[in-house]
């Protein structure tokens, strides 16, 4: 067998990554798509491709750094606030912010140094959460649903202990903040810098990238459990998030910063979304927020990484707005909406 065969090749990287990245989930290969539900990679109704986002896209000031964010629907309640992740920008909710609009006021921001929002002078993630508490003022929203994946969750989480009047109900995928705080620092940022280098050379010819499946496997399997399942035209809108000028200082700021030790002071009903092969931030945390956060719990898909609501998003939207919109003594303690077959809760 030659050393570069596709097996050599799955052996090599999943050895690679085993010294980085704290989970036991290992780069699925190509073939091993089939693997996932039906549901996998099948876009969410209503399709984010029938909207016309540029009249939704706007601009708005907070603590002197320009947000770019885009603004739909309303209703009754709380709004939905939707935070992205490392590496990302606000399109990571495509799949999302249709069906959200639907019932509330659906808003997704770009964080300073990502998307079309400006570099800030330094990032943190209670910066962050700060500039989320402005963002909420500034649009005028007392109480906001907020969901974040990965950073986002973190910074969600922040946002839940110092401020929690702000958030109404909390929703976490695959949130950083737990093993993140104890990765060993130099292999993990000059993992994440490499990453960074290859995404930005994968940009200039993106659309031959996500045209050849094997090719986006290698470049996204590290996120996403199967690549070639989604299409095209989401992972082009995703991708230029991984050159943002904001990823490395966001990436130290994740590395560095620890409130696990004030998880339990968040009291609002929250929410935990996770896949179960997710390398980046693995399972195994959910089950750690879940214990830390006492009116939370946990719902896991299978056959998934790192952002379950790209890679299922049908049913984590209905995981969502039927958490969104529970009522009752007994509502942040119980099962939301039930598909095995899909998820184990």
């Amino acid at each position: 067998m030659s050393a570069l065969s596709p097996s050599n090749g799955l052996r090599q990287a999943r050895r690679a990554v085993s010294g980085i990245y704290p989970s036991t989930a290992r780069p699925a290969a190509p073939w091993e798509a089939h693997r996932a539900a039906d549901d996998y990679g099948v876009p969410a109704f209503p399709d984010w491709r029938d909207t016309d986002w540029g009249p939704l896209v706007r601009t708005i000031e907070v603590a002197g750094c320009e947000l770019t964010h885009v603004d739909l629907g309303e209703g009754d309640g709380p709004p939905i606030v939707f935070v992205h992740g490392l590496g990302g920008n606000w399109q990571n909710w495509l799949e999302c912010l249709p069906r959200a609009a639907r019932e509330r006021r659906a808003i997704a921001v770009d964080l300073p140094g990502f998307g079309n929002s400006p570099m800030p002078e330094e990032i943190s993630i209670s910066f962050y959460a700060h500039i989320l508490h402005g963002l909420l003022d500034a649009l005028g929203i007392e109480s906001a649903v907020v969901v974040g994946n990965s950073m986002g969750g973190f910074i969600g989480a922040e946002l839940a202990i110092n401020h929690p009047a702000r958030v109404e109900r909390l929703v976490l995928g695959s949130a950083a903040g737990i093993s993140t705080t104890t990765r060993a620092r130099r292999p993990t940022t000059t993992m994440f810098r490499v990453s960074g280098v290859i995404s930005s050379a994968a940009l200039a010819r993106s659309r031959d990238l996500v045209a050849r499946p094997r090719l986006r496997h290698a470049i996204l399997s590290s996120v996403m459990r199967h690549p070639s399942r989604l299409r095209h035209d989401i992972l082009l809108e995703i991708m230029p998030g991984a050159n943002a000028p904001g990823f490395v200082p966001a990436l130290d700021a994740l590395l560095d910063y620890d409130f696990t030790d004030r998880l339990g002071r968040i009291r609002c009903p929250t929410l935990l979304i996770w896949g179960r092969e997710d390398m980046i931030v693995p399972v195994a945390d959910a089950d750690e927020y879940e214990r830390l956060i006492e009116s939370s719990r946990k719902v896991i898909f299978d056959e998934t990484g790192h952002v379950p609501m790209l890679e299922r998003p049908q049913s984590f939207n209905d995981y969502l707005m039927e958490f969104v919109v529970e009522t009752g003594p007994g509502a942040a303690g119980e099962p939301a909406l039930r598909a095995p077959e899909v998820a184990s809760a």
